[in-house]
């Protein structure tokens, strides 16, 4: 029997069995029947083509491969990008938990943040010998965070290259095309090289590295792992820069101040208790009592926004911290994806008593940190307001914590305040 054309080939194995009809009686290749059994062990399974990507239809026979076998098989045969698709919808559309708890399988999986969410999500189901080599997916991953989220952490901090000249000499700050501009004269079109005698570089921004107090709070519901593992990954970043204090807390209907722990996210998150009830008010209100001094203070909650507590009571905090001086951010999303479901009409009760509602990415929220607010105060606003282009909310009282501006002729303008 002849073997399928290879892009035909393709579409047979998107279609699983289904799509013998289209072939024209012609077969698989051996690795290609190989690769369809495979995806016949995870997708011929479960409650119908709607929990699926693609409907796949054949018989539903018990397989012979085990879990551990079909690993080897996948990592065998597939690229790593569909690996990892594979052991991501194994894990959280069908619920195939040996993935992560058992030792033979531990011992040859490839740590990725989706067997993370996987090992905090079933790490109360392991054994202590599991439990340890499932530490390794969780050592794996934060340190391949860490050193993605440093990177951002540290040019949010170190500023924005600008236009000035700069006697320091750092590769990040090479000025290509005035180096280029400058060197001009000592071009060889003979030798096709170009000889740099001076080189250029820029300056950077400062950026804020006055002392600021920044508080997350993190819902660790089972909805929010993402979310949890990024919080304590960007904490762990955040800690020990200068003119940033950080603090972590955890909560469901309890709260717990993970703080002592910041600096140390793998022992963190194995800490970490998913799931339960969702009590948003309480947390904050811990979070309230840890400010220092309001007006150099960012309190940034982590949530679906889902209250099992009282919305009423959150609000009234909310509003207060606010009044205070405070920075408050409802975030509900805190992830490389930022992309959240969570509940509207509770957020919009937030933001509409001063909270910054949204989706972060670390690096963004590491962006926000560093912007300089009072600097924008001095260099801008003050000087429109001499100028009668701006008028103060509050002409009397500069620093009144609910200040704002309205153009002179206009409305008051949204979200700037000192």
């Amino acid at each position: 029997m002849a073997e399928l054309d290879p892009s035909l080939e393709r579409w047979r194995l998107v279609l699983g069995q289904a799509g013998d009809a289209c072939t024209g009686g012609a077969s698989l290749s051996a690795q290609g029947a190989a690769r369809d059994a495979a995806l016949d062990w995870l997708y011929q399974r479960g409650d119908g083509p709607d929990q699926r990507d693609l409907r796949r239809a054949g018989g539903l026979g018990a397989s012979t491969l085990t879990t551990v076998d079909w690993l080897d098989d996948i990592h065998r045969l597939f690229p790593r990008e569909t690996v990892e698709r594979l052991e991501r919808d194994a894990v959280e559309r069908y619920g195939i938990d040996e993935v992560v708890t058992d030792p033979a399988v531990l011992e040859r999986i490839e740590p990725n943040v989706t067997l993370l969410k996987a090992v905090l999500r079933t790490k109360h189901l392991m054994n202590p010998e599991v439990l340890h080599l499932a530490r390794r997916i969780v050592e794996a991953v934060v340190r391949r965070l860490l050193e993605e989220l440093a990177t951002e952490v540290r040019q949010s901090f170190s500023g924005a290259r600008s236009r000035r000249p700069s006697r320091t000499a750092r590769a990040a700050d090479f000025d290509f095309r005035r180096t280029i501009e400058a060197n001009l004269r000592h071009h060889r079109p003979e030798e096709r090289r170009l000889y740099v005698e001076h080189a250029h570089f820029r300056s950077r921004t400062r950026r804020q590295l006055d002392p600021w107090q920044i508080i997350l709070v993190v819902d660790q519901s089972g909805s929010m792992t993402g979310s949890v593992i990024h919080s304590a990954v960007t904490a762990a970043c955040l800690w020990g820069l200068p003119g940033i204090r950080t603090h972590l807390v955890a909560f469901d209907t309890e709260v717990v101040d993970l703080t002592a722990d910041v600096d140390d996210p793998v022992e963190l998150l194995l800490k970490v208790q998913l799931g339960g009830g969702t009590d948003i008010a309480k947390a904050v209100a811990y979070a309230a009592q840890l400010v220092d001094q309001p007006r150099r203070a960012i309190v940034a909650v982590v949530t679906d926004f889902y209250e099992g507590g009282d919305v009423h009571r959150l609000e009234r905090t909310v509003k207060g911290l606010v009044e205070q001086g405070t920075h408050v951010l409802g975030l509900a999303a805190l992830d490389e994806e930022a992309n959240p479901q969570y509940d509207r009409q509770v957020a919009q009760r937030l933001a509409d008593v001063g909270a910054h509602v949204g989706a972060m990415t670390p690096g963004e929220l590491a962006g926000f940190l560093a912007f300089d607010r009072d600097k924008l105060v001095e260099r801008h606003l003050t000087p429109l307001v001499a100028e009668g282009k701006l008028v103060r909310k509050h002409p009397d009282n500069p620093s009144h914590p609910d200040q704002g501006y309205r153009t002179a002729q206009g409305a008051l303008s949204p979200g700037v305040a000192e």
